[in-house]
């Protein structure tokens, strides 16, 4: 039962794992990114094409010095993403980790909902925003309770 409980843990931590890093990868090509967006304008819902207009143009008048925070972001994503690896080899011992990411998911709604206003960014996207911490929580709950359900069964093992 234990080893089912961790192997079904292994395949979402990994799956979370995935998908953190590429969310970050996608902020390194972030001017061709805009710059397709553009070109292909009438992909996207015409409400949309204010904002994707005003982010082109504020990209491309970025100077690339400033630009390079968004590698470190990409890149503070995978770094975070290798956490994780701790929980895929022994989930009860690191499930502090998983603790935090739930914390950081949370986070992610104050965050938008207080820095998108200052920065002048639509409330829609403040929501698209908000959905990144939401669906996060999804599988790191999932495995938090996992790992309740493994410490339970050798909880019952060591008072037997």
């Amino acid at each position: 039962m234990k080893t089912i409980e961790i192997n079904k843990i292994r395949r979402v931590v990994m799956l979370f794992i995935i998908l953190l890093i590429l969310s970050g990868v996608t902020a390194f090509p972030l001017v061709s990114e805009v710059n397709w967006m553009v070109e292909n304008i009438s992909l996207f819902p015409s409400y949309f094409h204010g904002w994707i207009y005003t982010v082109y143009n504020s990209v491309t008048s970025t100077p690339s010095i400033v630009l390079y925070g968004t590698d470190w972001l990409a890149f503070a994503h995978i770094i975070i993403a290798l956490f994780f690896v701790g929980v895929y080899i022994n989930p009860v011992r690191n499930k502090f980790t998983i603790d935090v990411g739930i914390i950081a998911c949370i986070a992610v709604f104050p965050l938008a909902f207080i820095c998108g206003p200052i920065r002048n960014i639509p409330f829609y996207h403040q929501i698209i925003d908000c959905c990144f911490g939401a669906i996060g929580l999804i599988p790191l709950i999932y495995i938090r309770n996992k790992i309740n359900a493994i410490e339970k069964i050798e909880n019952n093992l060591n008072t037997k």
